[in-house]
């Protein structure tokens, strides 16, 4: 029998329950990130979503850059770091916002955009959609026009995507 890539993916990954604090159950990566095979099958799902349709991906900190870096080689784009609130050097733009277990502030380097990009935000996992709602509207009031929000693992109890309307919302996993 053939694995599926969500079976792949389902495989490679570890629950770490009461992390980063009591009652959340933290999905580590790490292993799916030490298969090159798996990881590698990962990226190429991604990008045949958005092939050419894309100029730039933006990768919300901190491993939504791992994913966004590759993605943005194999698509052959540019990549945008969006930080946590003071990592970046020079002139910032940034947004405030709830997330799950806390508030956060985000930022890009103000000239990360020049203008009418078409933008393909990642991260690792939709969970309240918060972050990736700031990462959109920070992004778009850069100028940018955001065409999909990409994900590896997407916690649909926490029914994230109702932050994002309107938005295409993609994940490789969706956990229920």
């Amino acid at each position: 029998m053939e694995t599926t890539l969500q079976d792949l993916v389902a495989s490679r990954l570890r629950d770490i329950p009461d992390f980063p604090q009591p009652g959340v159950v933290f999905k580590d990566i790490t292993p799916l990130l030490a298969d090159g095979e798996a990881f590698g099958a990962v990226v190429r799902d991604m990008a045949a979503r958005h092939r050419g349709d894309v100029g730039v991906v933006a990768g919300i900190e901190a491993r939504g850059f791992i994913f966004g870096a590759a993605l943005a080689h194999e698509l052959g784009t540019g990549f945008v770091p969006v930080r946590k609130a003071g990592k970046l050097p020079g002139r910032t733009r940034g947004v405030s916002y709830d997330l799950e277990y806390g508030s956060a502030s985000i930022e890009i380097r103000e000239d990360s955009f020049v203008g009418g990009e078409r933008v393909l935000v990642v991260d690792d996992v939709l969970a309240t959609g918060g972050t990736a709602a700031a990462t959109c509207e920070l992004l778009e009031g850069a100028g940018a026009t955001v065409v999909a929000v990409e994900a590896l693992i997407e916690l649909a109890f926490l029914d994230g995507r109702s932050r994002l309307p309107g938005r295409a919302v993609n994940a490789t996993i969706v956990l229920t």
